[in-house]
């Protein structure tokens, strides 16, 4: 639990859970992920609705508002209008792009002072921390995996290329297979990584420890982010090859590799 309100807690989860779809649809034209995380898009904008409403009947008078209220009501007016344009326009980049920023404004409401739907700040603090280690450890298994994939492939690639029938080269899954799991791996662990990211920076703002946002291990998490996305953009959209993206997820890998090794110079982890 993020905060000690069981329905605002549903709502960052499955708000999380949408973009995920969102983000395969965004890349991959995946009707049945564009599907899920629209229909996960609409639980949350009937929480919100519920939320919002026991907010306003609790603070009727309109001049005890807080910013949490306002932040709220701005989150869900995000949402609404990024249902409206899904349903009448189908612009689906605006619809991700939006929802992108709903979800900040949401979980940076999370620190709102007062708000009553919180911890105490410094407990919100430490507990976003929390998120944002879980949902980078789960982008790094994925991210893992994508990379031992990617290894594979160029491995086997390189052995049929130089025409090198070996008994490793027989064992080994067709190309097809490799590169099939590879993306899909690096689908699961650019989405995470992504909100991972976006709740550290959150939390930085929030905190208005801005120095933080030029810290080593932020920047280069955010290098291998823009590689991950950009590598997946010219295999999908602009048809590069795959062994070209297998290289790229390699290097990318390296750059997370990286940002691990670079813990003791960093002092984003340091904050209390």
């Amino acid at each position: 639990m993020v905060t000690q309100n069981w329905l605002y807690d549903g709502m960052l989860y499955i708000y999380a859970l949408s973009l995920l779809f969102y983000f395969s649809d965004f890349l991959d034209r995946n009707r049945k992920a564009k599907q899920m995380g629209t229909g996960l898009l609409i639980f949350v904008w009937m929480l919100q609705t519920v939320f919002l409403v026991e907010r306003i009947v609790s603070h009727l008078d309109m001049t005890f508002m807080t910013l949490f209220e306002y932040l709220l009501i701005f989150s869900w007016l995000l949402v609404t209008a990024s249902l409206v344009i899904s349903r009448f326009f189908r612009i689906e980049f605006i619809v991700f792009f939006v929802n992108v920023i709903g979800f900040a404004v949401l979980t940076l409401n999370l620190f709102g002072i007062g708000s009553g739907a919180s911890l105490a700040r410094w407990e919100l603090a430490r507990d976003m921390l929390v998120v944002h280690v879980g949902l980078m450890i789960c982008a790094f298994a994925a991210l893992t995996i994508c990379a031992i994939f990617s290894g594979m492939y160029l491995f086997l690639h390189g052995q049929l290329k130089g025409r090198h029938w070996s008994k490793t080269v027989q064992r080994l899954p067709s190309l097809d297979m490799i590169d099939r799991f590879m993306f899909r791996a690096s689908l699961i662990g650019t989405p995470l990584l992504t909100l991972s990211l976006a709740v550290a920076v959150t939390s930085i703002l929030t905190e208005g420890r801005y120095g933080l946002l030029l810290d080593p291990k932020v920047l280069t998490s955010f290098a291998a982010l823009a590689l991950y996305i950009g590598n997946i953009l010219q295999y999908r959209w602009f048809d590069g090859p795959a062994w070209k993206a297998a290289r790229f997820n390699v290097i990318s890998f390296i750059v997370l590799l990286f940002n691990l090794l670079i813990n003791k110079i960093s002092s984003f982890h340091g904050w209390s």
